[in-house]
């Protein structure tokens, strides 16, 4: 194979921004994925004339207005809120905690009534210092919104009792005293019409693009293909799991047909009872307002992860982060290699934060090349 400048790990975001911005400057990529497609965990895929967020909902937003404009030289964006519905038995409600979930909760109207509920919980509570992630909780919004809509939810997602996590997972639980289901507070949001498979598909022209392709295995093959590499795969599996493994969690879907024009009525639905197995229910048609005779929808079940799972989220607790800064201190020292991304890093990173990222690196690494 020819040499190349840079060999980009990973078709997903932050890949594809940097192989995109090299490209421009005139230098050669050659990106590579173990996967069959390309735009890694934001990749979507067609069915019945509806895009299916194949790894999960996927909507950007941004405070950025620098990153904002960057997407929009690949997609026009629509013009969706992210507005998600909770569901605890057979009681509704609206997200994030606002005006609408506090009427519906205690029968009140005015965020002054709301204010006096919550502060009352809160001090009947009487925690001082949180000791863990319950304790935590009810310090901070009171025990009915902590038992309808936070308990159940987080058992599910973390596969622990509320007790048994750290405190830290919820430093903050924002309370709106405000009639706005908005749940996203910065400027810019919304879905590209067109997908995000077809974003990243612009973002690699002019890259050779290699599917189906273990990084071990081909580093193995083509040791010196390249002089810089691009790594976004897991931090710990670069150096062959040399200090152990970093644990995350993981996600199954169950996505179904149905032959219905709108099953839900709203493309996020939180279950927030333990007695309901999986998280939530997504529809994907109403992320750009689907008029199509059929519905998709996926239930999405939290998982322990294990070798050979796709990992989503990292668990940054204590001893997860000793390790992992283990390896991030070996990370520090390679000349010719950039971790980025989500699991590169081990960082949880909002779409438009790892843009901002993989646009910061591509800057960096020409200035340290002048």
């Amino acid at each position: 194979m020819k040499r190349y400048d840079y060999l980009i790990v990973g078709a997903g975001l932050f890949g594809a921004v940097y192989a995109c911005e090299m490209t421009k400057k005139g230098l050669s990529c050659l990106v590579i994925d173990k996967r069959d497609h390309i735009a890694g965990n934001i990749y979507t895929e067609e069915v019945k004339g509806i895009r299916v967020h194949k790894y999960g909902a996927h909507i950007f937003h941004t405070s950025d207005r620098e990153v904002w404009e960057y997407m929009q030289g690949f997609a026009e964006f629509n013009h969706y809120i992210n507005s998600p519905i909770a569901i605890w038995h057979d009681e509704l409600y609206n997200l994030p905690f606002n005006m609408n979930t506090f009427s519906k909760l205690w029968g009140i109207r005015t965020p002054e009534e709301a204010r006096r509920i919550i502060d009352r919980q809160i001090a009947e509570a009487g925690i001082k210092e949180p000791r863990n992630l319950e304790e935590q909780a009810l310090s901070l919004v009171g025990r009915d919104v902590y038992e309808k809509l936070i308990r159940g939810y987080t058992r599910k997602q973390w596969g622990r009792d509320c007790k048994d996590l750290p405190a830290f997972i919820i430093r903050r639980l924002p309370l709106r005293f405000t009639y706005d289901n908005n749940y996203f507070k910065d400027p810019w949001q919304g879905i590209p019409k067109g997908g995000y498979t077809a974003i990243v598909g612009k973002m690699l022209e002019g890259c050779d693009v290699l599917l189906n392709t273990d990084y071990a295995d081909f580093r193995k093959e083509y040791p010196d293909i390249a002089e810089t590499t691009v790594y976004t795969g897991p931090l710990d599996a670069y150096y062959d799991y040399r200090y152990g493994v970093l644990r995350y969690r993981s996600v199954r879907f169950e996505t179904e047909i149905l032959p219905m024009e709108n099953y839900q009525g709203n493309a996020v639905v939180n279950y927030t009872d333990e007695e309901v197995p999986y998280t939530r229910i997504i529809e994907h048609k109403h992320f750009e307002f689907g008029k199509q005779p059929d519905t998709v929808i996926s239930r999405e079940y939290s998982a322990e992860w294990e070798p050979g799972m796709e990992p989503y989220y990292p668990v940054n607790d204590p001893e997860n982060e000793a390790l992992a800064d283990r390896y991030r201190a070996l990370a520090a020292r390679e000349d010719h290699v950039i971790f980025g991304g989500r699991l590169g890093t081990y960082r949880y990173y909002d779409m438009d934060k790892v843009v901002r990222a993989a646009l910061d690196a591509a800057a960096g690494m020409e200035k340290k090349k002048e």
